[in-house]
C-alpha cells in the first residue's frame, strides 16, 4: 500500500515557476510515478512520468520543454519542476504511482488527492 501526498502548488503570474512535491509513505522506489492535471470542466490528461530507475521520462507536447519530472528514491518523493507557465496550466495536479513499468492513465493505482495551480495573466 502506498499513500501519495502532492505539495507545492499556489498561485503564480504568467512565466514563473514551481516545484510540485509527491511524497509517498511505504517505499515506492519500485513504482513508475506520473504526474496528471485536470482544469475545471476537463479530463484529468497525463503531464509526465518517470520510471523507477530514472532511466524513462516522459512528458506531455504541451509542457516539453516548460517541466521536467524526477524523482529521490532515498527521500520517497518525486518532483515536477513547472517554468515559463502558462494560464493555461491552471489546473488540479495529481501525483500517481503504479507497479507496471509503462502504465495507461486508467493503469496507475495510487492517487494522491491532488494540489491546486493558478497561474495569472
Amino acid at each position: 500500500q502506498v499513500q501519495l501526498v502532492e505539495s507545492g502548488g499556489g498561485l503564480v503570474q504568467a512565466g514563473g515557476s514551481l516545484r510540485l512535491s509527491c511524497t509517498a509513505s511505504g517505499r515506492f522506489a519500485s513504482y513508475t510515478v506520473g504526474w496528471f492535471r485536470q482544469a475545471p470542466g476537463k479530463e484529468r490528461d497525463f503531464v509526465a512520468s518517470i520510471s523507477w530507475s530514472h532511466s524513462r521520462t516522459t512528458h506531455a507536447d504541451s509542457v516539453k520543454g516548460r517541466f521536467t519530472i524526477s524523482r529521490d528514491n532515498a527521500k520517497n518523493t518525486a518532483y515536477l519542476q513547472m517554468n515559463n507557465l502558462k494560464p493555461d496550466d491552471t489546473a488540479v495536479y495529481y501525483c500517481a504511482a503504479d507497479r507496471r513499468l509503462n502504465p495507461t492513465h486508467s493503469e496507475y493505482e495510487y492517487w494522491g488527492q491532488g494540489t491546486q495551480v493558478t497561474v495569472s495573466s
